[in-house]
């Protein structure tokens, strides 16, 4: 499996991520499934560390709306989402097209980051230590586990969450990743062929430079 190795300028600390995730790979049953993060929020527009609470802006709402749009012809079967208030909304305007009630799971939730969150993440060093939040080993084995569990749902599942989520996920399949695939609210295809993932951007991005950080 090739390691995944992002095409564009990669946040400080991505290295270790990949590092950690590609030390044991995700293996899932599915063959496909979808990614898709949640619509832009007021601090993803300043780019600062954000809590979980954190609403959709004006914008994300209508990206939310763009990307269900997008979705509505996909042949989902699940959606599972973090619980974060922004990864919510989101999955209930795409779930709205499917009559399907998304499951919002905690353990999807973005990184958190502790004595962090209200300050610039313009700089983020993903192998930071924040005090009183995660280390990225903790992180990455949060998420391998959330993902693992998410995957497993009837099939084909869309997962709604974070920029961060999509970074570790992308790791664990050894798929590199640019800004096609990390705007807001980008619906994404993760598709297998042989033993080999590939992701394809479902339209271009909402966003792409709110890619820095979920």
């Amino acid at each position: 499996m090739n390691h995944p190795a992002p095409t564009h300028p990669a946040p400080r600390g991505m290295a270790r991520l990949i590092e950690l995730a590609a030390g044991r790979p995700l293996s899932l049953s599915c063959s496909r499934f979808y990614f898709l993060r949640h619509g832009q929020t007021p601090r993803n527009a300043l780019r600062i560390f954000q809590s979980y609470d954190e609403p959709l802006s004006e914008l994300g709402v209508q990206q939310a709306a763009l990307a269900a749009a997008v979705l509505a012809g996909e042949p989902i079967r699940s959606i599972v989402c973090s619980d974060a208030q922004r990864a919510l909304d989101t999955a209930l305007a795409v779930a709205a097209h499917h009559r399907l009630a998304p499951a919002a799971r905690e353990a999807l939730r973005e990184r958190h980051f502790g004595a962090l969150i209200g300050s610039s993440s313009a700089d983020i060093d993903w192998a930071c230590a924040p005090e009183g939040g995660e280390t990225l080993p903790q992180f990455v084995e949060r998420k391998r586990a959330a993902l693992a569990a998410a995957l497993a749902e009837p099939a084909p599942v869309l997962v709604v969450a974070h920029g961060g989520t999509l970074y570790v996920l992308a790791a664990l399949l050894g798929v590199p990743v640019d800004a096609r695939v990390m705007g807001n609210a980008q619906p994404l295809c993760f598709e297998r062929i042989g033993p080999t993932w590939q992701v394809t951007a479902l339209r271009p991005p909402a966003d792409p430079a709110g890619a820095a950080l979920a």
